[in-house]
């Protein structure tokens, strides 16, 4: 069975009330471990019309942290979304031509099912009785949600990050449902650097007398933690230049460094309004990532991929390096399909998928018009040949 709800189901930190995400439910859904998840909400948001023949979809997969908040699209809206500028009349993803749909990923904390949901049968949050969630149970989740409402083919599927990681593995899971991908900062498995970088986050949590093995519902939680974790995660985002740039060695009239301030305020920020537990599942899914995982060689399992693929990098990024984007696209090349590469300059890091808009919109839009009837796919303004 599934039906629309008016009400999110996660227990957890407050968060913004959003009155236009909706809710899906599933009777249930088979992991990739095997194990089963029991009634099971998706929540999502919507922007655009879908047309007449259904194939004018574009799913907007998050990152870490994110939810299925993009835009202030809709009337009497004041929360912005992650992605404000990138959603709306006349922008990148223009909701007067595409129907344009978010959700907050399986394990997530903004009303999808995750370690904050009450489990069925006990009345209680999961905690870390959740069971362990891949990118693929992220993308089956999704599916589901595409065949709820009616899409007969997405136009395209793009995201950054762990969004990214969902982006090719939809190209690879479900070749008949997508017809291009726009993966951004993004990998076919993550690197070793990235991994350590999850695991003493996640160490971070875990050593907080707070966090009580994951049980600690009804207490203040692991807020030293989770605020340690997202300093350690913050420092990744953002590059040597960046940092120079911004603070150098400034101090503040207590003493203190401008940058150590900074780090505070994001790990103070973050306790407000994610889970500590989710924070360890989802950091886990990306390290499990791998897209050759029973597929055979990676080359192999990145070649299935046969729609035309925009993979973009930032030429700053230290957690995901641009020779990682620019290995799919020689992959894909190779294999003789329809990729492109194309670099934005910044120095903002990993986080130039998000603040780089202005960069980021006209490649979009030049790769989208491409796939329009009548339109020509091939390299436009700022795109770069990966060999």
């Amino acid at each position: 069975m599934e039906v629309s709800v008016n009400a999110c189901t996660s227990a957890g930190p407050a968060r913004p009330s959003l009155p236009h995400t909706q809710f899906l439910v599933l009777d249930a859904l088979p992991l990739e471990s095997g194990a089963r998840l029991e009634q099971v909400t998706v929540a999502y948001e919507t922007y655009g019309r879908l047309n007449a023949g259904r194939d004018n979809a574009v799913l907007v997969c998050h990152a870490l942290t994110g939810s299925a908040h993009l835009s202030r699209h809709h009337s009497g809206e004041s929360h912005p979304g992650w992605w404000e500028a990138m959603v709306g009349p006349d922008r990148a993803l223009d909701t007067q031509e595409f129907f344009i749909f978010c959700s907050n990923v399986l394990g997530g904390c903004y009303g999808t099912t995750g370690p904050t949901s009450l489990e069925p049968g006990s009345g209680h949050p999961y905690g870390r009785r959740f069971p362990t969630v891949t990118i693929r149970d992220m993308v089956r989740a999704q599916r589901r949600l595409v065949e709820h409402l009616g899409i007969r083919r997405l136009h395209t599927v793009i995201g950054g990050s762990m969004g990214g990681m969902q982006v090719l593995e939809w190209a690879i899971m479900c070749p008949e449902l997508v017809a291009s991908i726009i993966p951004i900062s993004a990998c076919g498995r993550l690197s070793a650097q990235g991994i350590a970088f999850n695991f003493v986050q996640r160490m971070a949590i875990t050593q907080d007398p707070a966090w009580r093995d994951g049980d600690y519902h009804g207490t203040a939680g692991p807020q030293a933690g989770l605020a340690l974790a997202r300093m350690i995660g913050t420092i990744t985002y953002k590059s040597d230049q960046c940092w120079n740039e911004r603070f150098a060695r400034k101090s503040c009239p207590e003493g203190s460094f401008a940058i150590e301030e900074y780090l505070t305020r994001h790990g103070q920020k973050l306790i407000a309004r994610f889970d500590a537990n989710t924070y360890l599942y989802l950091s886990k899914a990306m390290d499990l990532h791998d897209v050759s995982s029973g597929r055979g060689e990676y080359e192999e399992a990145i070649q299935v991929i046969r729609c035309p693929a925009l993979c973009v990098g930032i030429s700053s990024d230290f957690l995901f390096p641009v020779y990682q984007q620019r290995e799919l696209v020689r992959l894909l090349r190779r294999a003789k399909r329809p990729a492109f590469y194309a670099e934005i300059a910044s120095n903002l890091g990993h986080d130039g998928f998000l603040v780089e808009t202005a960069k980021l919109a006209p490649l979009v839009r030049a790769f989208l018009s491409g796939l329009a009837p009548g339109g020509r796919l091939g390299w436009g303004s700022g795109h770069y040949d990966s060999r």
